[in-house]
């Protein structure tokens, strides 16, 4: 079996799913000294003990993501299984079990310039690599615009929507937000309709917390405009 690279990884661990790992494990019908033995023998993984399987499981320690991928070796699941809910660029690429230089072909980047995107959360592509991201790791159009670190700028953009004209954000919204203009549109209306009815009148509902969870209500009135 492959074994991790020996050196020392200083990247944040993915999320893990500790209710996941206890339930898998427990479907194979093994213990977790059985776990820690293979995790030493077959994936050079010298350091790992019963004892940390079971922090694991209990969620009082988070497994590294050379560890992460030998557990799934061990419990024959795939990465994501063990993962919770991806946030960054790299948590989803890891929950789909890919390398980063399958990622980095796909999308048509130099694997350092991909591997940096990573490691900054900054994402550099064009529209056109922007969507073969989103197909090859499987991201709605929510996960898109968060793994490509532009929720700040889509936040803006919202605000500006429903305070003023929402029909002249059209236009740079669709540029962040990849959806079809009509869905865009009616979000965008409905948004701006809740925005006026909050603030209307003198027993204002709360704009200013509307206005704060805006990207929230954005994907929400995106789901309600649906077909």
């Amino acid at each position: 079996m492959q074994r991790p690279s020996a050196r020392p990884d200083r990247r944040p661990p993915p999320p893990f799913d500790s209710s996941a790992a206890r339930r898998l494990r427990t479907a194979l019908g093994v213990g977790p000294d059985h776990v820690a033995h293979a995790l030493r023998g077959s994936y050079g993984l010298p350091h790992v003990t019963p004892a940390l399987v079971a922090a694991w499981e209990r969620g009082t320690a988070t497994p590294s993501h050379p560890e992460l991928t030998a557990l799934a070796g061990v419990l024959w699941c795939s990465p994501g299984e063990l993962i919770g809910r991806p946030r960054t660029l790299r948590e989803h690429r890891v929950a789909r079990g890919l390398a980063p230089e399958d990622v980095a072909r796909t999308v048509g980047h130099e694997l350092h310039a991909y591997l940096r995107m990573e490691e900054t959360g900054r994402w550099r592509g064009t529209e056109r690599q922007s969507a073969a991201l989103a197909r090859v790791l499987a991201l709605s159009p929510a996960g898109l615009v968060a793994v490509t670190g532009r929720e700040d700028q889509l936040a803006e953009l919202l605000r500006g929507a429903v305070t003023t004209r929402w029909q002249a954000h059209v236009r740079p919204l669709s540029k962040i937000a990849p959806l079809d203009r009509r869905l865009l549109e009616e979000a965008l209306h409905r948004l701006h309709r809740d925005y006026r009815h909050r603030t209307a009148g003198p027993q204002s509902r709360g704009g200013d917390d509307f206005l704060d969870r805006i990207v929230d209500h954005f994907w929400s009135a995106v789901e309600g405009a649906g077909p």
